[in-house]
Formats: structure tokens, sequence, C-alpha cells
């Protein structure tokens, strides 16, 4: 078993993990990057599938991640606005087809106003919510008690309109049904991206992509790193002796040991507890982490010679709560002639056609998309799906959120270090909490918390 002594040892070679080894390596500090897979990245991964560059994982960059604005930079990589001329499309309860411009669907007005209604309600709420300590709100735990979809029923009968305001964060974000998380939670992931009104604005949210594939960014952390970051090193245990901390920590893969002075657990949620501890993990973290799962959503790919929606006055945004595929977007690359759109079909409509045949579902999926942009829709030159709830080293997407009760009653102790032991992904952030700039950011404050001593 080979040895290696350093500072500090980082389990996960993502964002957060690489954030954190940087910051660290940069102040003096030996690191070692022991990452389970076989590349770099995490839930970032740009690949190249049957002749086309598509973003497996996450790729947009919002106006406020000031965090991973500042990162692209420092590595001097090129961003791209995503393509969003034209019109938008809609399909109701009935299956009509309607065009529309701007954030409010196309719905009837009554309906509009209920939309627009709950829209300043929820935006009014999180006004009050500090990202950081969501369970520190007066009415956390009474909030953190009632779903989503309850709470939307306790505002509105309107059902189209609870419907599509669910859809933002359940369909869109969480990857999870509106009952099965909390109002809490859904505040907590609106509260992360500044508003509600921010996640209801598909040009803030999804507003530029990086030249490359976003995966450039853990790549560019990692090579500055050099020989410190090791592939194919799934750690199965950490040892640290809690009478005497000077002795530091060992994580243990099957051909390294590699002993420090801390180490920082930087893989989502539902994986820390694939680790063994010796010794085990306070009671807390074992409670805190069975009541966190993650969500689940595929996240589908299609190629096609040219963006032809464009040539009929489509921007490429589509949304539907009442379709399989309930939300799709121009997806084609920087300088690419060909098109690319990108669907996503969520949590239990997943569960549904993952009961199909790859054919079967791929017929379901495209039909669901010709939709909204017509038959060529059914024939892509590349077709692909990002399946990130069969990955080991993942287990869903895009992120672990807390069950009812869980944020209000653990959420505290989800960033708590224990002994040596500290704990960094997006999952944990509170400002861009699921993606990049979250990972970046909690990575920078565990590194600070590490050097502060």
């Amino acid at each position: 078993m080979e040895r290696i002594d350093c500072d500090v040892v980082i389990v996960g070679a993502g964002a957060s993990g690489l954030t954190a080894a940087n910051k660290l390596k940069d102040a003096g500090k030996s690191v070692v990057v022991l990452e389970a897979r076989d590349r770099i990245g995490g839930r970032l991964w740009t690949d190249d599938i049957d002749g086309a560059m598509l973003e497996i994982g996450g790729q947009w960059v919002s106006p406020d991640q000031d965090a991973l604005i500042e990162t692209i930079a420092d590595l001097g990589l090129e961003t791209y606005s995503r393509y969003r001329e034209g019109e938008n499309v809609y399909i109701g309860e009935t299956g009509e087809r309607r065009l529309f411009e701007g954030d409010i669907f196309p719905v009837p007005a009554k309906t509009e106003g209920e939309i627009v209604g709950l829209i300043e309600k929820l935006d009014a709420l999180v006004a009050e919510i500090d990202p950081d300590a969501p369970w520190a709100h007066p009415r956390a735990k009474e909030l953190d008690e009632v779903s989503f979809a309850e709470w939307l029923g306790t505002q509105t009968d309107d059902e189209e309109a609870k419907l599509n305001i669910g859809m933002f964060i359940a369909g869109a974000m969480l990857t999870k049904p509106a009952h099965a998380f909390s109002a809490l939670q859904a505040l907590l992931m609106a509260a992360s991206a500044g508003s509600f009104s921010n996640l209801v604005d598909a040009d803030f949210i999804l507003d530029k992509r990086v030249v490359g594939g976003l995966q450039q960014v853990p790549l560019g952390l990692a090579a500055k790193l050099g020989g410190a970051v090791r592939l194919g090193q799934p750690v199965r245990t950490i040892r640290w002796n809690p009478d005497n901390l000077a002795e530091g920590v060992v994580a243990v893969t099957e051909s390294l040991e590699v002993h420090a002075q801390r180490v920082i657990v930087a893989v989502p949620p539902v994986l820390i507890s694939r680790i063994s501890y010796e010794p085990p993990l306070p009671r807390r973290q074992h409670q805190l982490h069975q009541h966190l799962s993650m969500g689940f959503v595929i996240k589908v790919h299609a190629v096609y010679e040219t963006p032809f929606w464009r040539e009929d006055g489509l921007s490429g945004t589509a949304f539907s709560p009442y379709e399989l595929v309930h939300e799709a977007y121009d997806n084609s690359n920087h300088d690419d002639p060909r098109g690319t759109l990108v669907g996503f079909v969520s949590d239990e409509e997943a569960d549904g056609v993952f009961t199909l045949s790859a054919e079967e579902r791929k017929e379901r999926i495209l039909e669901s998309m010709s939709h909204y942009y017509g038959e060529q829709t059914k024939n892509p030159v590349v077709y692909y799906e990002s399946d990130w709830g069969s990955e080991e080293w993942t287990r869903g997407a895009y992120a672990a959120s807390f069950d009812m009760g869980g944020l209000a009653r653990y959420g505290s102790d989800l960033r708590a270090p224990v002994g040596p032991i500290h704990f960094s992904c997006s999952d944990m952030a509170g400002k861009g909490y699921q993606h990049v700039d979250g990972a970046i950011r909690v990575g920078r404050e565990v590194a600070a918390e590490i050097l502060a001593g």
C-alpha cells in the first residue's frame, strides 16, 4: 500500500473539492485530491457523443453567480449567451400550442393573475429567508412541515397556476414531486438564486455557457494542482483519533493511504455514508444523512443538422406542466452550425419512462418534444440521455434536498466539521445551492475554515 503525507486530503475532484484544494495550495499547504471516478469534474461532464459535444451535466452560468464568474475569468475561459431570439412555446392542458414572449405563460387571464400573485407572495417570503440559514426564519419549522404542493393549495385553487409555479421548483430544480419536499425547502431554492422571480426568468437563470463546456472549470482547477489529483481512488475508510487530534487523519483507498492533518469530504451528501469512519460519525450526522436524498431527472440531448426551429421564429425555449418533457431549450454549441435541443424529464415522469425499453423511451420523449417544435424533432442525428441516477458516484440529479421537516431540524448541522473532517459540495451551499457557483463558494469557505485553524 502506497503512503502519501500531506497537510490536507480532499475526497472528490468536483468543483468544490478542487476549489478548496487550490485555496489551500495557494496558502502554502500541501494537498492530495482522491477521486473515485476515472475523470475530473463530478457532476460537470462534457463529452463527445457520436461526434457531438454534449454537456452531460451542469452547464449554465447566471449573472449573479459571482464565484463561478470569477473562477471562469481566472482560468481564462470564454462564455457565450444562450440562444433566445424569437418566440417561446407553451402547451396547455388540452394540448393547444401557444407562442409567447417574456416570463409569464400564455394562460387564461384568471390563471395569469394567480401566477403573478403567487410569484409576488413567494418573492416576499424569499426576501425574509437567509439562504445560508433558512432554519433561522421564525416560521422555519412551520414552513418545513407543509409540502410545497400543500402550501400552494392554501394560496390558490387554480390548478394550472399551481402546476406552473410548482414546476419551477419541483420539475425544474429539485427534480422531486412538489408533495415530496417542504415549502421551506422551496424557499431555500428560490433564495439561493436571489428571488423566485429569478427562477421564473429563464433568460436570467440560464444566461450563458462556457466555450468548450462547463467541465473546463474543474479541469482547469485540477491542472493547477498538477499530480496532486489521483483518479480511480474511491476512499473506503477515514480514520482519526478523537483523543489526539495531533495524529491527524488517514484516508484509505484500495491502494493508497493518505496521512494528513485534515480531510475535506467533497462529495454529495448521499455518498458521505458510503465511507467507513473510524470512529463512526456522530449520531447527528447519521440521522441527517438519512433525511437527504437526490432528485431524479433525465437530461435529453437531441442534435440536428441545423437549428430548424429558428427558421420558424422560435427561440427554442419551451414549457408545459402537462408534457412528458416539461421544459426544453436551444442548446446549440458555440460556432457549431448544427442545432441542439436539450429537454428535461423529471421525478415521477422519469420513473415512468425508465420502465420502457430504450427505443420506446426515446420515441416517447421525442414525441413530446415534437409537440413544441414540430415533426422534424423526431429525427435527430444524435440522441443521448444523461441519467445521473445510474451513476455510482452521484446517484441522482441535480442535487440532494431534505425530506419533510428535515431542513429545519438538521440543516444547521449539514456542514458542521467532525474533528478533522470537513464537508464541502454544492448541495450544502446557501447562495448558489445545487449550482457550480455554490460548490465554489463552499469550497472557498471550507478552505478558509481550515486555514483559520
